[in-house]
C-alpha cells in the first residue's frame, strides 16, 4: 500500500510537471492589421451617408463629413463641442409654474377624463406623441462652421483623427500643427514641430512664411517663423533670388529686408524688391511701379553697391531718387562727406519707431509696425520727394 500510494504520488508530480511545461507555451495568438483599419476609417470619412457631423470650412464653405463619436474619443475639445456645449436651438424657455390648487384639480380630474373603454388607446396614442421628443439628441445630424482653418488643413486633421495617419507637407504645415494643438492632439503637434526641421529648405521656406500670414494669430505660429526667418538670414541670397519670393505679402518682404542679420549683398536685396515690385505692378496697373519699390529703398544700403553697378544697373530703371544714388557715389569717394542718415534712413530710425520692426522681427508681431511705419504703396516715395 505505501509502494502504491509512493507511485501513484510520483505519478502525479509527473503529471504536474508535463501541465507546467505546457502551459509555457502561448496558447494564443496576436494579429494586428492596422493599416487595413486605417483605409476602412479613412474610407468611413469620405463617404457623408455613413457620417453624422458635415463640417463647412473657410471662405468657400467647404463640405468635411466626419463621425462624432471618433472625433469626441479622440478629442476633448471635440467631445466638449460636440455633446457638451448646447446649441441655441436646443435652449429652451422653462414651462411656467401653475398654480398649486390648480394642478392639484387637473391631476384628480384625469380618471374622470378618461373613458374606460378608450383609455388604452388613449395612453397608446399619447406615448406615440411623446415618442418623438424623448429621441436623444446625439443621434441627429449636426453642421458646424469652422472658419479658423483652410479646407485642406481641416480635411488633413480629420484625416489624422479617422485613421492615426496623415502625410505632413511644407505647405499646410503650419496650419495642421496650429490645428492640432488648438483641438488638444499632442502627438501630431509633436510630429508637426518634428518635421519643421528638416522641411525648411529654400524650396519651401517662402510656402512656409506665405502660410504663415494667415496662422499669425496661433501660439505655434511664432516659434515656426522664427526658425524660418533664420534659415532666410542664413540663405538670403538664395532666398531673395526665388521666384516664390514675389509671393509674399508686402510687410513680409520689408521685414525681410529690414534685418540686419540677412547675409545678402545690397543689389540682390534690390532686384528682389524689383522684381516684387513688377509682380505687383503687373496685376495693379493703377499704381506706378516707382511707388511700389519706393516701399522698399529706405531697406536698401545702396552707398555698398559698386559704383559701375549703380550707374549701369540702377539708375538706368529711374525707379530710384536721383539724391539717394549721388549720396551712395559720394559716400564711395568720401565716407565723411555724407551724412549717414541720408544713406541708410532706417537704421537711423531704428532707435525710434522702427525699433519694433528688429526686435526679433517679432514673428510677425511687427504686421501693424510695418505698415505704419513705412506705410503701404506710395508713402515712402512722399517721403523721399520731401527730402529732396
Amino acid at each position: 500500500m505505501p509502494e502504491a500510494s509512493g507511485s501513484g504520488q510520483g505519478l502525479g508530480l509527473g503529471m504536474i510537471g508535463v501541465v507546467d511545461s505546457l502551459s509555457d507555451e502561448p496558447d494564443y495568438s496576436t494579429f494586428e492589421n492596422k493599416s487595413g483599419l486605417a483605409e476602412d476609417m479613412k474610407f468611413l470619412a469620405s463617404m457623408p451617408e455613413l457620417c453624422d457631423v458635415t463640417f463647412l470650412v473657410g471662405d468657400t464653405r467647404e463640405p468635411v463629413c466626419a463621425v462624432k463619436a471618433v472625433l469626441a474619443a479622440r478629442s476633448r475639445v471635440f467631445h466638449k463641442m460636440l455633446y457638451q456645449a448646447p446649441s441655441p436651438q436646443r435652449k429652451k424657455d422653462p414651462p411656467p409654474r401653475e398654480n398649486k390648487l390648480r394642478l392639484f384639480l387637473k391631476r384628480s380630474s384625469e380618471p374622470l377624463l378618461l373613458h374606460p373603454q378608450n383609455s388604452t388607446q388613449q395612453r397608446s396614442g399619447f406615448m406615440q406623441q411623446l415618442a418623438p421628443i424623448q429621441e436623444p439628441q446625439a443621434n441627429q445630424h449636426h453642421t458646424l462652421i469652422i472658419e479658423e482653418f483652410e479646407p485642406d488643413v481641416f480635411r488633413q486633421l480629420i484625416e489624422y483623427i479617422h485613421t492615426g495617419c496623415v502625410t505632413l507637407q511644407p505647405r499646410t504645415l503650419l496650419g495642421v500643427m496650429n490645428a492640432a494643438d488648438y483641438y488638444g492632439l499632442e502627438e501630431l503637434r509633436r510630429a508637426c514641430a518634428g518635421f519643421v526641421q528638416c522641411c525648411i529648405t529654400v524650396d519651401t521656406v517662402c510656402a512656409l512664411l506665405a502660410s504663415a500670414e494667415r496662422y499669425i494669430q496661433y501660439k505655434c505660429t511664432k516659434s515656426l517663423v522664427q526658425k524660418v526667418l533664420e534659415f532666410v538670414d542664413e540663405h538670403g541670397n538664395e532666398v531673395l533670388n526665388l521666384g516664390s519670393f514675389t509671393l509674399l505679402p508686402q510687410h513680409v518682404v520689408r521685414l525681410i529686408l529690414a534685418r540686419e542679420e540677412l547675409r545678402a549683398d545690397e543689389f540682390t536685396k534690390f532686384q528682389a524688391a524689383l522684381m516684387w515690385s513688377k509682380k505687383y505692378f503687373d496685376s495693379n496697373q493703377n499704381t506706378p511701379l516707382k511707388d511700389v519699390i519706393g516701399n522698399f529703398l529706405e531697406y536698401i544700403q545702396f552707398h555698398k553697391i559698386p559704383a559701375n553697378v549703380l550707374m549701369h544697373e540702377v539708375h538706368p530703371l529711374s525707379l530710384v531718387p536721383y539724391n539717394i544714388i549721388m549720396n551712395a557715389l559720394a559716400y564711395q569717394a568720401d565716407p565723411t562727406s555724407v551724412d549717414p542718415g541720408k544713406l541708410s534712413p532706417h537704421r537711423v530710425r531704428r532707435q525710434g519707431r522702427s525699433m519694433s520692426v528688429q526686435s526679433s522681427l517679432d514673428p510677425y508681431g511687427s504686421n501693424t509696425t510695418l505698415s505704419s511705419s513705412g506705410s503701404d504703396v506710395g508713402s515712402d516715395q512722399k517721403q523721399n520727394s520731401g527730402s529732396n
